[in-house]
């Protein structure tokens, strides 16, 4: 049985699928006379493992079909066969994107921002990066405070340098020196750039980590603390009656 490495959308969680028992797909085949060909239709349903979650994704592949000639060594006998070809496109259906999901206290304006640069990365990159850009800015002056407001994400990132750790920082310089993402941190955020699909998904890696790094660490720990201290009170009332 064929076992694979999955992430759930839902839960988040890293887990190994056993294909057997978490996945089930069919297909549909178009043999109608058209001007494109033939094509092969794949739903595959996926289930997380995860008794906790136990959601489930559905994703839909577009194949050509192509037929080949094979020749029977033994009886020299000719046949034709049609197999599934090459992927011409996939959808995401549910989930309709890779988006993570992120706490409702994130500022709804970033996860709006967030969630569409990931919906719409595949149709249209450039137009995700364009959100992908905007929504670390927010970030930034949401979660650093900082004190230059600027329409350039360049001149926001220069303004927190000494604020963050030299690996978030190595990231950051390292994304704007990428092709047209770097091309354009001078350029006003909502200027839309050229991109490809691997840029766009790209900072859309970035501010997921930077999400999870900053202002969900900063909840959890606010949240930690809040214990402690509740339990400090609890103990001190304990002593003093």
């Amino acid at each position: 049985m064929a076992t694979v490495d999955w992430t759930c959308p839902f839960c988040g969680k890293d887990v190994l699928i056993n294909e057997a028992v978490s996945r089930t797909w069919d297909s549909a085949r178009l043999h109608l006379a058209n001007a494109d060909g033939l094509r092969d239709l794949l739903g595959v349903f996926t289930e997380c493992p995860n008794p906790k979650c136990r959601h489930f994704t559905l994703a839909a592949h577009l194949f050509e079909v192509v037929e080949k000639t094979k020749t029977d060594p033994r009886s020299g006998i000719v046949s034709k066969d049609k197999e599934r070809g090459r992927t011409l496109q996939t959808w995401r259906l549910i989930p309709a994107s890779a988006a993570k999901v992120f706490p409702s206290y994130i500022p709804k304006a970033i996860l709006d921002d967030y969630n569409e640069a990931c919906a719409i990365r595949d149709v249209s990159p450039k137009a995700s990066a364009t959100l992908s850009r905007r929504c670390l800015q927010g970030m930034i002056r949401d979660f650093w405070q900082v004190a230059v407001k600027s329409k350039k994400l360049a001149h926001e990132i220069d303004a927190i340098k000494d604020k963050v750790t030299s690996e978030v920082w190595d990231a950051l310089d390292g994304v704007r020196k990428i092709g047209n993402i770097g091309a354009h941190m001078e350029a006003d955020v909502n200027v839309i750039v050229d991109v490809d699909p691997e840029e766009a998904g790209l900072l859309i890696r970035l501010i997921e980590r930077l999400l999870s790094e900053w202002h969900v660490a900063r909840e959890n720990r606010r949240q930690a603390l809040a214990e402690v201290t509740k339990l400090a009170a609890e103990k001190s009332g304990e002593r003093s009656g």
